[in-house]
């Protein structure tokens, strides 16, 4: 008979409780963002993150490689849904001029206008589900836990904030 190795770490109540609460969250905060920007500007959550990050960018300009971890979305993922805001004119694609090897993602002036005019709403939508029933400590320990957290699933923390990219790509 084999050793089943150490005791789980089981959760007590608190913990188990806070768990519940931070997956509700996980589950129904995207769902319920994507909706607002769906009803509103006929995007995506994930197609306006891609447009906001290009938009924060000096040049409006990403490699793709680098806006797929941004978007924390699959290269694929991000390929066909850069290929669908193509067509709407709002990003563009190219050669990375200072190595082929890389595409780079443009957000064309369209492409802000529409960041623009969807920006509102979606902040608005964040104000209302996420920050109007915190307090001002709760938004900063919000803050320090979300950046804990995603620290430990990303060492590079790259969903807890958009960091300037490196040439290192």
């Amino acid at each position: 008979m084999s050793d089943p190795g150490p005791e789980p770490r089981w959760l007590d109540d608190e913990e188990r409780a806070a768990w519940r609460a931070m997956a509700g969250i996980v589950f129904g905060l995207p769902a319920a963002l994507d909706a607002q920007l769906q009803r509103d500007a006929g995007v995506t959550h994930f197609e306006y993150t891609v447009m906001a990050a290009l938009s924060e960018t000096p040049g409006r300009t990403l490699r793709m490689s680098y806006l797929a971890i941004l978007a924390n979305g699959s290269l694929s993922r991000l390929s066909h849904v850069v290929k669908r805001l193509e067509r709407q004119g709002w990003v563009e694609r190219a050669p990375d001029p200072s190595d082929g090897r890389y595409t780079t993602a443009t957000l064309t002036e369209a492409g802000w206008e529409k960041v623009v005019a969807t920006a509102p709403g979606h902040v608005e939508a964040v104000r209302q589900l996420v920050l109007d029933p915190l307090s001002k400590t709760h938004v900063r320990q919000m803050r320090e836990i979300g950046t804990r957290i995603s620290h430990g699933l990303s060492p590079e923390g790259s969903c807890a904030a958009w960091p300037s990219p490196t040439s290192d790509e």
